[in-house]
């Protein structure tokens, strides 16, 4: 099967490919260092040819509301334009466990109207909402790092490894669409001041973390509301097991 992954050169969209092709898949790769502009479209349709299925697993790091909806809502409407018009069959989104329970922040804004988007859209969907990364963490705490120091919101999380992500990306491509797909989670829940702390001694650094909810994450988003519903689909590696793999 011809499969497109938009956003294929990040973290995920690389993974993604990697598992499609690990089980025979040929991968259309969708991004901007590759010649496809979802901003403008430019490149979609020949980038599409032949394609029966695509992941988005496209991301944005506005801070902005209106420029995050701005971004997410072009890039899904040129999307799914070129797929109806080269008669794509199922389109997969990568979205966020909680979604609808965070409403300050831009980014949540921006992935709400591509999840509004592809359900309204030209395309049979499925929708897959997973919790934060594993490297999660560690990456919010660098935002505001400076001079040794890095504030970070006590959020509880239940992360997942992008590896198991990817995983049930592919796999989910390949069969029909299924509309809202189970919460996809890691095993365990996690305090992210903890992780970051944890994140930081296995990569050998020293950073000295400041809980606090003064930074893009209000206390809206504290308690479970970040945390998997209770028919969630579980994914096998834990957080320790990651961190194994974090080296200096």
């Amino acid at each position: 099967m011809r499969i497109a992954v938009a956003g294929a050169t990040g973290t995920i969209g690389t993974l993604t490919t990697a598992a499609l092709e690990r089980a025979g898949h040929e991968v259309a790769g969708i991004s901007r260092s590759l010649g496809v502009d979802l901003t403008t479209g430019a490149g979609l349709d020949a980038a599409l040819t032949g394609v029966a299925a695509v992941v988005d697993v496209t991301s944005s790091n506005a801070t902005d509301r209106d420029e995050a909806v701005g971004f997410f809502g072009t890039a899904t409407r040129h999307l799914l334009a070129a797929e109806e018009r080269a008669g794509v069959r199922h389109h997969v989104l990568l979205s966020i466990v909680g979604l609808d329970r965070v409403e300050g922040n831009a980014h949540y804004a921006g992935k709400r109207e591509q999840e509004r988007l592809v359900a309204a859209g030209p395309v049979p969907w499925t929708i897959v909402p997973a919790t934060q990364f594993h490297d999660f963490a560690a990456m919010v705490a660098s935002w505001t790092e400076q001079d040794g120091v890095a504030t970070i919101a006590p959020l509880l999380v239940q992360p997942i490894a992008p590896a198991d992500v990817a995983d049930v990306l592919a796999e989910v491509a390949v069969g029909r669409p299924q509309g809202r797909y189970a919460d996809l989670a890691g095993p365990e829940p996690q305090d992210l001041v903890d992780m970051a702390r944890r994140t930081d001694q296995a990569r050998g650094r020293s950073v000295r973390l400041v809980p606090t909810w003064s930074g893009i994450f209000d206390p809206a988003m504290a308690g479970d509301v970040l945390l998997p519903g209770p028919d969630a689909r579980i994914a096998p590696t834990t957080f320790d097991q990651w961190l194994a793999g974090q080296t200096p």
